[in-house]
């Protein structure tokens, strides 16, 4: 936990002045119990009232310049924890932002969500705590012990009994509780899992009659993290009345053998009355840091997952100095290019060689797992070649910045991503300062126009989480729009027609070819009818190219390409 101190340099005169508050806090309550016996031994018992209001005055400011300090330290404290809250966020989101597709398949977008929210509140609750207490628990605790031993030397001999026990049994509680976390938090994370995969495939679900199923398995992982969050609180719950009867005890015997000691008239009651204060604050000490044994363990190992987000390092990163294209804008080469997925037995592809130039249309097909989304996200270097290269504008995408890499590209994902927000908001997230002219021009190239005119809003009709008041084919065009809208030298269509009836889809491609003129177009289609008026077609079988050409070449020269037609058209077609 050490480790996340670092987020605290922006809140280190907070710090000190939190310090400071929570000392001068400690300070005044130390002295009120003095000046109890004070008045007691001196005012109460020899009936002197001028003596009491003095030294009642003096307790009263005292009590008061307390209570203002403790209520400025736990301003300031609060503003330190959700200011290192805050940044702890900020850093973990920065840092999964830069996250390559390769570690977000390593730690799972389930376990990502939880350390971002449950794991960061778990640390972040600490803070507060723990700046209350960690402060405030040691100084009463030492300064308690030394102003008792100061009242009566032989009484304290009670605290020398006591305080080892409740510490025996709190190291003994924290032992146990600690792995408990730990499991507590991975078991959240397997609920996060089953919730998200739920929420996500509720029409698989039921278009396959698998909601009693699915029941059974998120009650199942909730019963899981319920019995092991009940188990931890048992023990948290044990904790309390031992707490309690163990100052009670100690009540008892500082209150039976003091009686002694005042009845021998070697001690006086105000001193006693002042002993038993001091021996509770010391006591309510260790309950305190008892409190913070119990939050530790389950912060810590937060703390630990949340360092292992900040501890990875992208297999992606840009270089030292990124090469410029030189001026050629469209061009796209794979050089022998071999890629595996990590921990795969085979590449996904392999030994891949092509080029794509402006104004030509380059289509990829094949059978399903033939390689063909890995080959295209290759380009926008969302993974990394194993061996050869692949270059945009002359350039391996290795040696340039993503930023600039990605800038020359229009991407259009294999699933449709919409956001929440208006019509032209997500046309506009390709664009940022893309015109009303701009979004409207883009979206008739997609053929979107006349489906957002029938909308009620038009461009500002409101779009929800993941598009879901949209249909398939309405969500790839729109995706195709913004795509459009930011003029790239480079546009990757991958599947992106496959949800279009052949009408639109016909429409599409003309549009699309008049408006790339000075641009590569790359396609990833299923359908033959896509792609049969590319410049150039790419086969893939098995992750290799079996063929490369137009389509009448390809259908005299390569034999999956012909199986591919022929499973998807009529012999008069095809002649």
């Amino acid at each position: 936990m050490y480790r996340l101190f670092r987020f605290f340099r922006p809140y280190t005169l907070n710090l000190s002045w939190v310090i400071v508050f929570l000392f001068a806090q400690s300070i005044a309550e130390l002295y009120l119990p003095t000046l109890m016996a004070d008045v007691v031994n001196n005012g109460m018992m020899k009936g002197d009232t001028g003596y009491i209001w003095k030294y009642g005055s003096y307790m009263l400011l005292v009590a008061l310049g307390s209570s203002f300090c403790s209520i400025v330290g736990s301003y300031l404290s609060s503003i330190v924890g959700m200011g290192f809250g805050k940044d702890v966020r900020d850093k973990v989101f920065s840092r999964v932002e830069s996250y390559s597709l390769q570690e977000f398949d390593k730690i799972g977008t389930a376990s990502l969500i939880t350390r971002t929210t449950n794991d960061i509140t778990q640390v972040q609750t600490l803070v507060v705590m723990g700046l209350r207490f960690m402060v405030y628990a040691p100084i009463m605790c030492v300064g308690g012990i030394i102003m008792a031993f100061s009242k009566d030397k032989r009484l304290t001999l009670i605290l020398a009994v006591v305080l080892p026990v409740m510490l025996i049994l709190i190291g003994s509680l924290a032992g146990v509780i600690v792995p408990l976390f730990k499991a507590m938090q991975v078991k959240l994370d397997k609920v996060n899992l089953v919730l998200r995969e739920n929420l996500t495939g509720i029409r698989v679900i039921r278009a396959f009659n698998r909601l009693r199923s699915e029941n059974e398995r998120f009650r199942k992982a909730n019963r899981d993290l319920t019995d092991n969050s009940i188990k931890v609180n048992k023990i948290m719950a044990s904790i309390q009345p031992a707490m309690i009867i163990i100052m009670n005890l100690t009540s008892i015997s500082i209150i039976w053998f003091g009686g002694h000691r005042i009845s021998q008239n070697v001690m006086q009651v105000g001193d006693m009355m002042a002993f038993l204060q001091y021996a509770m604050q010391v006591m309510f000490s260790i309950i305190m840091v008892t409190i913070m044994f119990v939050m530790v363990p389950r912060a810590q190992a937060s703390a630990t997952r949340i360092n292992e987000v900040l501890d990875v390092e992208p297999v992606i990163c840009d270089p030292p100095r990124g090469r410029e294209s030189g001026g050629r804008v469209g061009h796209v080469e794979f050089r022998d290019v071999t890629f595996s997925y990590p921990g795969a037995e085979l590449p996904a592809v392999r030994n891949i060689s092509f080029a794509a130039h402006p104004g030509e249309v380059t289509a990829i097909i094949g059978g399903t797992g033939s390689g063909k989304s890995t080959l295209i996200n290759l380009i926008p270097r969302f993974y990394d070649v194993e061996s050869g290269c692949v270059l945009v504008d002359g350039v391996d995408v290795r040696q340039m910045a993503q930023k600039e890499l990605r800038a020359k590209i229009g991407f259009v994902p294999q699933t449709p991503i919409l956001f929440s927000g208006t019509v032209a908001e997500n046309i506009r997230y390709g664009k940022d300062d893309a015109t009303d002219e701009e979004i409207s021009h883009a979206a008739e190239i997609a053929q979107a126009s006349e489906f957002i005119a029938a909308m009620k809003n038009g461009y500002e009709s409101l779009i929800s989480q993941g598009g879901t008041n949209l249909s398939g084919g309405q969500k790839q065009r729109l995706s195709i729009a913004r795509a459009l809208v930011r003029r790239p030298g480079i546009y990757i269509l991958d599947d992106s027609f496959s949800a279009l009836d052949f009408k639109t889809d016909a429409r599409l491609r003309a549009a699309l070819k008049k408006e790339t003129t000075a641009s590569t177009l790359i396609i990833v289609a299923q359908r033959v009818g896509t792609v049969m008026d590319a410049d150039r077609i790419i086969v893939l079988d098995e992750g290799r190219i079996v063929g490369i050409g137009k389509h009448k070449e390809l259908m005299g020269t390569c034999v999956v390409y012909r199986e591919i037609v022929s499973s998807q058209l009529s012999e008069e077609e095809i002649a």
